[in-house]
């Protein structure tokens, strides 16, 4: 079973937090969804039997969410004010799903749900409270101000904290103890290398990178870049800062691929429309490798077909799995309203870790690396850096193809 506390009234901002909060909580005997968990493949050898670790008489989770509540007013808050609480709330209603899920073997969890409020004021206070003291996992603080604030108590207190959300570099933070959920750009730019260099042969293909060369159109070009100048499979490679740069320099019969470091609508769709009118003059032979956010964008799909596109990203929702249906079911049940991105993004973090504390107790993180995961949303499969913590790698390689997202890889 799970207990949930909203610890301190004082870090959960007004009135609002109590009337929002009290609408969320629910029983934890309900309908269990239940993923993939799953070791990963490996040659059958001899292995040293470790003893169990202790199992948990209760898992203790921390979750640390931006909910905001003191900033709304219910009766004058604007869209954007209500959409930053929603993510939140969001998130919240999907990770707790998830506990609940992973708690059908028995296992206690106490999850104690705070508001950050997005001001590392409040994680101090929570630090000088001892407010997540004796917590197994801190999930949150979601920004990356925040995960920066808690890396020294993390350190200090050995406790493992998940990044659940930001897209930063684990660099950034120099936490051991992190663990990044969502695939930093350099794994995809590595994802996208690799797809290319296993299928495109170098003497006939020509590789390009469109970049405009803008602070974020960088963000992505560098390490495209890094990539294939690094390559052990050496292909010709070529950059320009427009497509219609590159016109007068195409070479006929040649197999191109084309990398768009960019996301800057302005700039997508008039390089889209150009290489449309290059392959009709040209018959240029293109496969276009577009920015991640493209798969959160709107382009036209007729012209992402005929350009072969394909983007990397590190989920996808595929609504004909059960248990997809499951989960959407037992959330419109409980919520009335449809889950968002946010809620599967909950849902797979919190079941995936609560299996692991419940499955292995105080020895759970050794197995971070060892047990794979295909959740609803996203997969994990973690690494792990001495000095930046455990990264997951898993990612998708997805091709515009019958009007849809289909996966490649």
């Amino acid at each position: 079973m799970i207990l949930v506390q909203n610890r301190q009234p004082q870090l959960s901002g007004n009135k609002y937090w109590i009337i929002i909060l009290s609408a969320l909580l629910f029983s934890a005997c309900s309908p269990k969804i239940r993923p993939e968990t799953k070791k990963p493949e490996s040659p059958k050898q001899v292995e040293k039997k470790e003893k169990p670790a202790e199992k948990f008489k209760q898992a203790n989770i921390s979750l640390l969410v931006p909910f905001r509540l003191n900033e709304i007013n219910l009766k004058t808050a604007t869209k954007s004010e209500v959409e930053k609480a929603a993510m939140a709330i969001d998130f919240y209603q999907g990770f707790k799903l998830g506990v609940d899920s992973a708690a059908a073997n028995g296992q206690n969890f106490k999850l104690k749900v705070y508001d950050t409020q997005d001001n590392n004021k409040q994680i101090a206070d929570l630090i000088s409270n001892d407010g997540i003291a004796g917590s197994n996992l801190i999930v949150g603080p979601v920004f990356p101000d925040g995960i920066k604030y808690i890396a020294n108590y993390s350190i200090s207190r050995g406790i493992p904290v998940v990044n659940p959300l930001a897209a930063s570099q684990p660099s950034e933070f120099s936490n051991p103890n992190l663990i990044s959920i969502v695939n930093n750009i350099n794994l995809h730019a590595e994802k996208v290398g690799n797809y290319i260099t296993r299928t495109y042969n170098p003497a006939n293909t020509i590789i390009v990178l469109i970049n405009p060369k803008a602070p974020s159109d960088e963000v992505f070009g560098k390490p495209l870049r890094a990539y294939f100048a690094n390559s052990k499979k050496p292909f010709p490679f070529q950059e320009y800062a427009s497509v219609f740069t590159m016109e007068t320099k195409i070479v006929k019969g040649k197999q191109y691929v084309i990398l768009l470091s960019s996301s800057d609508k302005k700039f997508v769709v008039p390089t889209l429309d150009k290489l449309m009118k290059l392959k009709k003059k040209t018959g240029l032979n293109v496969s276009l490798f577009g920015h991640p956010d493209w798969v959160k964008q709107d382009y036209n799909t007729d012209q992402l077909q005929a350009l072969n596109t394909m983007i990397s990203a590190s989920y996808k929702i595929d609504y004909t799995r059960p248990e997809v249906v499951t989960f959407i079911k037992k959330y419109r049940a409980l919520f009335t309203f449809e889950p968002g991105e946010f809620a599967f993004k909950g849902f797979d973090i919190g079941y995936y870790f609560g299996k692991l504390l419940s499955s292995y107790g105080e020895d759970y993180i050794k197995y971070l690396t060892k047990e794979n995961y295909r959740g609803l949303h996203n997969s994990f499969h973690f690494t792990y850096d001495h000095e930046f913590g455990y990264i997951n790698t898993s990612l998708m390689l997805l091709r515009y193809k019958n009007f849809a997202l289909n996966i490649v890889e």
